[in-house]
C-alpha cells in the first residue's frame, strides 16, 4: 500500500513579516490568531478538573451512585466548596479567552481554518471546544441549572454536524477512508459523543443519552481495531504529538461514566471500560521511552497528558462508590491524586515557559499552500511540515 502523507505545505523561507503582507494584518493580531484548535487542549483539562472537584466536594456526588464510599465521605468533608468554585470559575474565564482567539482566527485566517479542518490531527481538535462546555456544564453551581437544557442543544448540535461530516468521509471518501486518517487523536471523536451522553443522562434525557452514546461506541471500536492494526494513518504521527497517546485513556474512562449516568449504576458495563481503561494506563506508563523526544520542549501538546487522566480519576470515584473498600478507595484517591498534579505542574510550566506556549506569529501549522509566484521565485516552492507543532 503506498504510504500519503497528510502534511500540509508552507511556502520555504516565509518568516514573520512575510506572512504579515500576506495575511494583511498588524503583528499583534497575526500572533493572536495563530491560536489553533489544539490550544483548547488546556480548557479540556481544566473543565475536566473543574468536574472531579465537583464530584469530590459536593456530599451527593456527580454520579449515578447513590451511596459514598468512606473515602469520598472524608473528601466532600475537607474539599471546600469554594475551591470548586474558583476552579470553575478559572476554567470559564480560560474557555471564552480561548474561544475568542478562535474566533478572531476564524475571521483573520479563513484559509488557515479550512486547512485545519482537512487536516487528519487538527479536525479532531474542533470537538475539544464543545467537549469542554459540555464538561463545564456539568461542573456547573446549582445556581445554573435552568440555563443546563437549553445549553446542552447549542454544544451538541455542533458535535453532531462534526460527526456526519466526519464519520460520513470515513466510510464513503476515499481519500478520508479511516484506514488513511486514523490516529490516536481521532478518538476525540468519540470522546465528544460520549461527553454529550453523559451530560443528556445527568439531565433526565435518557433518549438523547442513548442517542450520543450509541454513536461515539459504534465508532470507536472501529477505531480502536484500526489503531491496534497500525493502518498509514496510526503510524503518521510524530514524536512532539506522543501525548495524544493518553486518549487511549480517556475514550473508555469516558465511556464508563457515560454508561453509568444512563444505566443509574456504576455496573459490569461500567467496570468492563474502567479496566480497559486501567489496563492501558499501565501499557503507556511502562513505555516512557515513547514519550522521551515530545518532553525536550515544552509545548502545548504536553496538556494532552492531563485530560485523560482527569476522566480516569472520575471514574475511579464511581467505581469507589459501586465497589466499596480499601483498594477501590485508594485507587480513587491515587488518580484523583495524580491528575490535580499533573495539572498543577503543567499550570507551572504554562506560566513560567509561556513563551514556548504562544504560537509564531509567522508560522502556522495550518498555513495554506500559496498562490503560486508568476515570476517563478525560490520562494514560491512548497515545502512541507509535520504535525509536529499542532
Amino acid at each position: 500500500m503506498e504510504v500519503k502523507d497528510h502534511r500540509v505545505p508552507v511556502t520555504a523561507g516565509a518568516g514573520e513579516g512575510r506572512t504579515q503582507a500576506v495575511d494583511g494584518m498588524p503583528r499583534g493580531c497575526g500572533k493572536l490568531a495563530g491560536f489553533h484548535a489544539g490550544y483548547f487542549r488546556i480548557s479540556l483539562s481544566l473543565c475536566g478538573q473543574a468536574l472531579l472537584w465537583k464530584t469530590l466536594s459536593e456530599p451527593g456526588g456527580g454520579g449515578a451512585s447513590a451511596a459514598r464510599s468512606a473515602a469520598l465521605r472524608h473528601l466532600s468533608r475537607s474539599v471546600p466548596g469554594a475551591a470548586h468554585l474558583l476552579l470553575w470559575s478559572v476554567a470559564l474565564a480560560v474557555l471564552v479567552g480561548l474561544c475568542a482567539l478562535y474566533a478572531l482566527r476564524c475571521g483573520l485566517r479563513r484559509r488557515h481554518v479550512a486547512a485545519e479542518f482537512s487536516h487528519p490531527v487538527g479536525v479532531n481538535y474542533l470537538f475539544a471546544p464543545w467537549i469542554s462546555w459540555l464538561l463545564l456544564l456539568q461542573a456547573a453551581p446549582a445556581a445554573a441549572a435552568p440555563l443546563c437544557r437549553p445549553l446542552w442543544w447549542a454544544f451538541a448540535a455542533p458535535i453532531l454536524l462534526l460527526d456526519v461530516k466526519i464519520y460520513g468521509q470515513w466510510f464513503t471518501d476515499g481519500k478520508r477512508f479511516l484506514s488513511l486518517m486514523a490516529n490516536p487523536t481521532s478518538q476525540m471523536t468519540v470522546v465528544a459523543n460520549l461527553v454529550g451522553a453523559m451530560a443528556a443522562a445527568r439531565m433526565g434525557w435518557a433518549e438523547a443519552a442513548t442517542c450520543m452514546f450509541s454513536l461515539g461506541m459504534a465508532h470507536y471500536l472501529v477505531l480502536f481495531v484500526t489503531l491496534y492494526q497500525r493502518f498509514v494513518g496510526s503510524s503518521s504521527l510524530p514524536a512532539m504529538l506522543r501525548p495524544v497517546f493518553f486518549l487511549f485513556i480517556a475514550a473508555p474512562s469516558m465511556a464508563s461514566l457515560a454508561w453509568d449516568s444512563i444505566a443509574g449504576k456504576f455496573d459490569i458495563g461500567s467496570k468492563m471500560l474502567f479496566y480497559l481503561s486501567l489496563f492501558l494506563l499501565a501499557s503507556l506508563a511502562s513505555r516512557p521511552a515513547l514519550f522521551k523526544k515530545a518532553m525536550r520542549r515544552f509545548n502545548v501538546a504536553w496538556w494532552a497528558y492531563s485530560f485523560p487522566l482527569t476522566m480516569l480519576a472520575l471514574a475511579a470515584t464511581e467505581y469507589a462508590q459501586a465497589v466499596k473498600g480499601g483498594v477501590s478507595d485508594a485507587l480513587m484517591l491515587f488518580l484523583s491524586a495524580l491528575s490535580v498534579i499533573v495539572v498543577i505542574v503543567l499550570v507551572v510550566f504554562t506560566v513560567v515557559r509561556t513563551g514556548d506556549l504562544l504560537p509564531n506569529g509567522g508560522h502556522d501549522p495550518f498555513a495554506p499552500p500559496p498562490s503560486p509566484s508568476p515570476l517563478g521565485s525560490p520562494d514560491s516552492s512548497p515545502r512541507e511540515i509535520s504535525h509536529a507543532d499542532i
